[in-house]
């Protein structure tokens, strides 16, 4: 009972009941006020216009000692009222009061009962009305009520007339779709990711069992040995790239001025002896193009879309980078012919076109993923779409934006810095220590 009287129905009752009570006790004050006002007259009038006196009515004879009414007259000026006339004034006054004051009585009786009625069905309707209008809050209170992580699907669907309400139930079920996806996403990414790591945990150790198995002879020692170092530096791999995938989707520490075509010129540089061994020719336009934002994470942006732009192109094929004054860097590709519904799944972690196969330089699924979370990370929109036939392959355009890009709050900039800095500092003990043994493999960039 409690709850019930301490509810947004109870209270939009109270108010709506109130103000129907209001509406209609004024209503009957200002009848009352205004009979009371114009009652008396009125009566006083009706009365007054007839008088007791002896002259026949027209068209009959009266009866003996009957009193007919004529008309009242107005006396002459200067004339002085008989004692009759006085008298019946006084009558006539006495006759108005009594009246008066009993159809005001009967009135006030009669307006105060109805009130009364008013009351309880204003506030039934009350009570009614903001039953009707909380409903839709109701069904949404509901629905996020039963949601959970496995009902996420469920949607209001609100069946109403646009209004406020109609509004917020479509963007509750706006915001779900969203959350939908965003676990949906991460599921993904969990299995993902669990089955990378494991993959090259169960190579090495099939490698280890069987490969060293009995009494192996040195040559087969070292190509295990050489095995297990390429799938040490795999895993290594991607343990970095999910760590910069992780560090892109905090945001950014500090924005800069960084000079994007001087950054895109270096990268070229860097995968052009990639792209010549590949039979890929190298198109570039770069502008002049100066953004704000970290210039590690731009970077790794530029860096991965030239690998992923080289990897899966085709021999004779072609690379066009292009930045512009306008904040857009555009790199193109040729290679396969991409469905424009695979595109977006492109941009999702450890999403391949192909089943992995575990070769050198395959990648470990994240490059157009880890390019998306910095471009957000810089405020910047990516867009990317597939080639048509016979080119294919893909055009991925970043556009950033003209303000420059703010960074998160000082405090926890520098403990993720610090924390990051004790990783990389531990990282690099690790990779010395292993580095210093005998025949140890160079660490791949």
């Amino acid at each position: 009972m409690r709850a019930v009287l301490h509810s947004e129905r109870a209270r939009l009752t109270a108010l709506y009941g109130s103000l129907l009570l209001l509406a209609g006790g004024g209503l009957v004050a200002l009848v009352n006020v205004l009979l009371r006002r114009g009652l008396y007259s009125r009566v006083n009038g009706a009365v007054t216009t007839v008088l007791p006196g002896g002259v026949p009515a027209e068209g009959r004879d009266p009866a003996a000692g009957e009193k007919v009414f004529e008309p009242a007259q107005r006396l002459p000026p200067g004339t002085a009222p008989t004692a009759e006339q006085v008298e019946q004034w006084r009558v006539t006054r006495n006759l108005t009061t009594a009246a008066s004051g009993a159809a005001l009585h009967e009135l006030t009786l009669v307006s105060l009962v109805a009130l009364a009625l008013f009351a309880v069905l204003s506030a039934w309707l009350a009570w009614w009305m903001a039953g009707r209008v909380l409903r839709p809050v109701g069904v949404i209170t509901e629905t996020a009520r039963r949601l959970s992580g496995a009902n996420l699907h469920e949607r209001i669907a609100l069946q109403a007339p646009p209004g406020e309400l109609k509004r917020l139930a479509d963007t509750f079920d706006g915001m779900l779709d969203r959350m939908e996806d965003l676990v949906g996403a991460q599921r993904r990414f969990a299995a993902n990711a669990a089955h990378e790591l494991r993959t090259p945990l169960a190579v090495q150790r099939a490698a280890a069992e069987i490969g060293l198995a009995g009494e192996p002879d040195a040559a087969k020692v070292a190509r295990i040995r050489e095995r297990l170092i390429a799938v040490a530096d795999s895993s290594e791999h991607l343990v970095e790239s999910l760590l910069l995938l992780a560090v892109s989707e905090e945001g950014l520490e500090a924005a800069r001025p960084v000079d994007l075509a001087a950054l895109a010129r270096a990268e070229l540089a860097a995968v052009a002896d990639g792209a010549a061994d590949a039979g890929v020719a190298v198109v570039r336009e770069l502008a002049p193009l100066t953004v704000s934002g970290d210039g590690t994470l731009l970077g790794h942006l530029v860096r991965n879309l030239l690998a992923n732009a080289v990897r899966h192109n085709r021999p004779g094929g072609r690379l066009r980078v292009r930045t512009s004054p306008s904040g857009v860097l555009t790199v193109s590709n040729t290679g396969p012919v991409i469905g424009p519904g695979e595109v977006p799944r492109l941009l999702e972690p450890f999403r391949r076109r192909a089943e992995r196969r575990h070769t050198a330089g395959e990648g470990a699924g994240l490059g157009l993923s880890i390019v998306a979370s910095i471009a957000r990370a810089h405020g910047a929109r990516l867009l990317a779409e597939a080639n048509p036939a016979p080119d294919g392959g893909l055009t991925v355009r970043v556009r950033f934006p003209a303000e420059p890009a703010t960074g998160r709050a000082a405090g926890r900039a520098a403990g993720r810095a610090a924390g990051r800095a004790a990783g990389r500092a531990a990282g690099s003990a690790a990779e010395r220590a292993a580095g210093s043994g005998p025949g140890s493999a160079p660490r791949r960039g």
